[in-house]
């Protein structure tokens, strides 16, 4: 297969393994800061527009999972990720028409915001004989054009969810509002981490807190230093996506 290849292709392989080391370095770096390994923290490679070719190298160097957005995405590439050597998650807001579709194939939902969406993700778990791990996705900047449960109804949410069978809850995702300033993204990290280390606390039956997803490109060395151990990065990695 390496014959085959253009000079383009072997370009951009060289330009993500760069990106790849460049950012296992800063994660380490994160890391050691706030008294933790750099195996503490999941980087999980966001996918979108990202052909498997490259997602199957940055896997070949690595990674420790990667993420879709898009259901049909998924689907389409799904025989072609190398699922023996990573872990596949969905990162993107899920349609309740569209989970049977995915249930089986992924083995977390990091978007889970609403009561009707974890039913349907229960129902066709059960239905499927699998167990599917979810994260909750908190809104932490409130703002009204994005999915996600406000930080004030998250305690009802997580105990309904708890209750459902087939399914687990496994922490906390957010995407929090694009900041100029340092010290503006850092509250809202800080915040998610007060909140996941509060509902840590509750011991709540079926909930285990074992992930706090946030931080992308941009911003995920501040997201480890405020207590991350997931972050989803997308450009960073693989260069601008190129829409189609």
């Amino acid at each position: 297969m390496t014959g085959k290849l253009s000079t383009e292709q072997f370009k951009r392989m060289d330009d993500i393994r760069a990106n790849y080391e460049t950012i296992r370095e800063n994660i380490a770096l994160a890391a050691e800061k706030t008294g933790r390994r750099p195996e503490d923290i999941t980087f999980l490679a966001a996918t979108k527009t990202v052909e498997p070719l490259y997602i199957n190298y940055a896997v070949s160097l690595g990674l420790d999972a990667i993420g879709e957005n898009r259901v049909q995405e998924l689907l389409s590439k799904y025989d072609e990720y190398d699922l023996a050597n990573t872990d596949l998650q969905f990162i993107g807001h899920l349609q309740t028409n569209k989970v049977r579709q995915i249930i089986g194939k992924v083995s977390m939902i990091q978007s889970v915001d609403s009561v009707k969406l974890a039913e349907e993700i229960s129902r066709q778990s059960v239905k499927n004989g699998v167990l599917t791990n979810v994260l909750i996705e908190v809104n932490i900047g409130r703002e009204e054009n994005k999915s996600g449960v406000l930080k004030e109804n998250i305690d009802e949410l997580i105990e309904k969810i708890a209750a459902m069978p087939s399914v687990k809850v496994r922490g906390l995702m957010s995407v929090p509002p694009i900041c100029e300033e340092k010290q503006e993204i850092l509250k809202f990290f800080d915040d998610m981490y007060k909140l996941f280390i509060d509902i840590s606390s509750k011991k709540l039956d079926n909930v285990c807190m074992d992930f706090l997803s946030m931080g992308m490109s941009d911003d995920y060395s501040y997201a480890i230093l405020s207590g991350a151990n997931m972050i989803r990065v997308g450009s960073g990695l693989f260069g601008a996506r190129i829409y189609r």
